[in-house]
C-alpha cells in the first residue's frame, strides 16, 4: 500500500530530487547524485533509482531512458498527453501551464524545444518556485501520474523481470499527493481501459517534444535551491 504524505512534511525536497532523476542521464546529472541523494536520504522509494544511476555506463542508461520515455506512449512524461492525447484541447491544456509559471515570476524558455507540461519541469516549478502552484498542477493531472506510475510498474525488461528503476520516482512522487478520491481512481481506470484521446494534431507553437534535458532554463529556474 502507498504511503500517505504526513501533515506538514516539506515535499519539495522529493519533488526536487525527482526533477532531477527523472529527466535524460547527463555526465552533470551522475556527477550531482551524491547531492540529490542527500535532500532524501534513505527514501525508499529513490534508493534502487540512485543505485541504478550509479552502476550502469552513460551510455546504458542514455540508451534505457529513450526506449523507456521516448518510445512509449504510455510512459510518456507529458502530463496533459494522459489527459488530452494529441487532440486539439492539449494545445489550450499547455497554456494553463505557460501561465502558471508566468504567474508565478518565471517564464518558460521557448529555446528548449520542450513541452511545459514536462514532469520534470513541473516537479522542478514547485520544488523551487511555487509549492502550492506546482502542487494543484500536479492534482489537476493527477491520473497522468498514476498512470505513468502504473506503466512503469509493469514495465517488462530485458532480462525478464518486472518495473523500471525510473519506477522509483514516480511512487515518491504520489506519496506526497493527498489520497485518491473516487473520481480520480476513476479516471485511472478509464486511461489504462481506453488510453488517452487519439485524436491527431500538431503541436506547433507550444513547443517540441525532442529527447533530452526538459528543464526550465537554469537562468531563470534552478533544478535545486
Amino acid at each position: 500500500m502507498r504511503r500517505r504524505r504526513a501533515r506538514g512534511v516539506d515535499v519539495r525536497p522529493v519533488w526536487a530530487a525527482c526533477a532531477a532523476l527523472l529527466d535524460y542521464p547527463t555526465p552533470a546529472l551522475l556527477d550531482a547524485l551524491d547531492d540529490i541523494e542527500a535532500l532524501v536520504p534513505g527514501n525508499p522509494d529513490l534508493t534502487g533509482l540512485l543505485g541504478h544511476l550509479r552502476a550502469l555506463p552513460l551510455a546504458d542508461l542514455q540508451a534505457a531512458y529513450v526506449a523507456t520515455f521516448d518510445h512509449t506512449r504510455k510512459c510518456a512524461l507529458y502530463l496533459t498527453y494522459f489527459a488530452y492525447g494529441d487532440t486539439r484541447r492539449r494545445g489550450q491544456a499547455l497554456v494553463r501551464f505557460k501561465e502558471t509559471y508566468r504567474a508565478a515570476g518565471v517564464a518558460w524558455d521557448e529555446s528548449t524545444g520542450e513541452l511545459p507540461d514536462h514532469l520534470c519541469a513541473v516537479l522542478q516549478f514547485a520544488a523551487t518556485v511555487d509549492p502550492v502552484a506546482g502542487g494543484r498542477l500536479l492534482a489537476d493531472h493527477r491520473a497522468g501520474v498514476e498512470m505513468l506510475r502504473l506503466a512503469l510498474s509493469g514495465w517488462r525488461n530485458d532480462d525478464g523481470t518486472t518495473g523500471s528503476p525510473w519506477a522509483g520516482a514516480l511512487r515518491a512522487v504520489c506519496a506526497t499527493l493527498p489520497e485518491l478520491r473516487g473520481e480520480e481512481a476513476d479516471a485511472i481506470r478509464r486511461l489504462v481501459e481506453q488510453g488517452p484521446p487519439a485524436e491527431e494534431v500538431g503541436l506547433d507553437g507550444y513547443g517540441g517534444t525532442r529527447p533530452g534535458p526538459a528543464l526550465i532554463a537554469p537562468a531563470t529556474l534552478a533544478v535545486r535551491s
